[in-house]
């Protein structure tokens, strides 16, 4: 990493703090061993989901962490540091740099922030096996529905035997 003067490191801390303040979800990486050709292929990885992965100064990442989210995980800071940042699905995030992970043994996982909570590297790894959000919303909901079904096949059934039961009234009477 070349050095930067003073201008370039306020704007890279801004728009590092911009991207914490924006973000779902942070995934710190430790990129030791991986060569150049190696992390392109990750930032490509991620960039196809719309996500992104930016190598960045240990002080600046802790500068721009402050007042943000990612703040809860500043001890992820330190050696070498690769974010990798998603905005919209944070699961999706996860799922993706573990996936690369798999491929390469070099990458290494820190941590990370999950909707603004500290995560261990253990528990990116149970993240990574959750449903999609829409899956979970949709088992949510039927969840939810199953309660109603039966009351209504209960009150059905209630209903129904209420009706033979005058029924044969109306029979035994005639």
């Amino acid at each position: 990493m070349r050095k930067l003067n003073k201008d370039e490191k306020i704007k890279v801390v801004s728009e590092l703090q911009s991207k914490f303040q924006k973000a779902k979800g942070v995934v710190f990486t430790d990129y030791r061993g991986l060569n150049v050709e190696e992390i392109t292929g990750l930032r490509n990885n991620l960039r196809a989901a719309s996500l992104e992965y930016k190598v960045v100064k240990n002080t600046l990442a802790k500068i721009a962490a402050e007042g943000t989210p990612v703040s809860t995980a500043k001890d992820s800071f330190s050696g070498p540091v690769g974010i990798a940042i998603g905005y919209d699905d944070p699961v999706l995030l996860v799922k993706k740099v573990l996936e690369y992970k798999k491929t390469n043994e070099k990458l290494q996982i820190k941590g990370g922030v999950i909707e603004g909570s500290a995560c261990t590297p253990e528990a990116l790894k149970t993240i990574s096996e959750l449903p999609p959000r829409e899956v979970l919303m949709s088992m949510l909901a039927g969840v939810m529905q199953a309660p109603a079904g039966k009351l209504v096949r209960l009150l059905n059934a209630t209903l129904v035997r209420f009706a033979y039961a005058l029924e044969a009234l109306k029979q035994k009477k005639s």
